[in-house]
């Protein structure tokens, strides 16, 4: 079985949510004995032709020279190549610069899709951008084989607009476990003293709601902001708007997986507000720290957390939380609860092997 991934920017993993998947998933498959490719971009930092074994197939990228037209350049040159290779089955994440070339992917191999969120949703694009992505969807749809979404709420968003069935497949997480309160000392300097917020600086995330809400009860304890408050407008209005208040604390973008993983484990409340898109792995990796959640009252949050967060949809709900402690014992079980949902349901072998199954029925059906 040859399988190739396109979608991502390459491997390893450098960017975000997909290309961790696209590295954990090849790297399983090529340990089964599969032949597994991973399509990369040409300024992806990582230059050997291999990952782990895993085959990287390196194509032209121009988004360092013209922006966001160059991904869809990118996605172009790896549709082609991929009209040469022979590929039993090609699992594309995500659509929104490959779907206006979806017709020339290859006839003869299998085509899954991972439809990720709902991108047209998202508050950052305008209405015009919108509109291309809301046909893009539709592309991605009428031109795959097969479809997965990563959340309940996906796939029953593309059951009702589309009328077309899609396996239910979420995003891992590995359980964290050898927590070390000195990898953090440089940033705070007594664990659970603070509260904390990982996400991109974009409305959809609710972070200026959860600043707000932080603001209305004043106490004790910082709140701390990771995510690239310079990358976008909206974060650097934030950061204008905000960075001024002594319990509000703009840490920039934070790379190392080790600081990060000990900023979420001593954290006291942990604020997820995303509101847009399927499993978002910031939220697996939180429950796999021990964190307190308060998350964005949604069908996304809630298909994951359940009865274990507790839940905002304003600034004012969000307050009433401010007073809770980790160390309560109802809190404590909440935390137990995500344990296990990570251990049972989204630990990567499981997510993997939930993939590798579904692909296999995919070539079954085929055939």
């Amino acid at each position: 079985m040859k399988i190739a991934i396109l979608g991502t920017r390459g491997i390893p993993n450098y960017h975000g949510g997909f290309e961790q998947f696209a590295e954990f998933f090849s790297i399983f498959l090529q340990q089964k004995g599969i032949d597994a490719y991973v399509y990369c971009s040409s300024i992806h930092p990582y230059k050997e032709n291999t990952y782990k074994n895993v085959k990287r197939i390196v194509c032209k990228d121009y988004e360092d020279k013209i922006g966001t037209a160059g991904q869809f350049l990118y996605d172009l040159n790896c549709i082609l190549d991929a009209r040469k290779r022979h590929f039993d089955v090609i699992l594309q994440l995500g659509y929104t610069s490959s779907s206006i070339w979806s017709f020339l992917f290859p006839k003869n191999a299998i085509i899954v899709t991972n439809m990720d969120g709902l991108e047209w949703k998202r508050t950052k694009y305008n209405a015009m951008v919108q509109r291309f992505l809301m046909h893009a969807e539709k592309w991605a749809v009428n031109h795959s084989d097969y479809l997965i979404s990563d959340s309940i709420g996906i796939q029953e968003y593309i059951s009702k607009k589309y009328n077309k069935a899609s396996k239910f497949i979420a995003y891992g997480a590995d359980l964290f476990n050898s927590p070390d309160v000195t990898k953090i000392q440089s940033i705070v300097t007594t664990p659970y003293s603070y509260d904390l917020l990982i996400a991109r600086m974009e409305p959809e995330n609710n972070v200026e709601t959860i600043i707000k809400g932080y603001l209305l009860k004043k106490g004790s304890r910082k709140l701390l902001l990771v995510g690239n408050h310079n990358g976008t407008k909206f974060g650097q209005y934030l950061y204008q708007q905000y960075n001024a208040h002594d319990s509000i604390v703009f840490l920039g973008s934070i790379y190392d997986m080790e600081a990060l993983n000990n900023l979420r484990y001593y954290s006291n409340l942990y604020f997820h507000g995303h509101s847009v898109g399927g499993t978002n792995p910031s939220l697996l990796e939180a429950m796999a720290c021990d964190c307190c959640m308060v998350a964005h009252d949604n069908i996304f949050n809630k298909s994951i957390l359940g009865q274990d967060a507790f839940y905002f949809s304003d600034e004012h709900q969000l307050a009433e939380y401010l007073s809770l402690d980790k160390k309560q014992e109802a809190i404590a079980l909440k935390i137990e609860n995500n344990r296990n949902k990570i251990r049972n349901q989204y630990d990567w072998e499981v997510i993997n092997t939930a993939y590798l199954d579904f692909i296999e029925k995919c070539i079954k059906e085929k055939k």
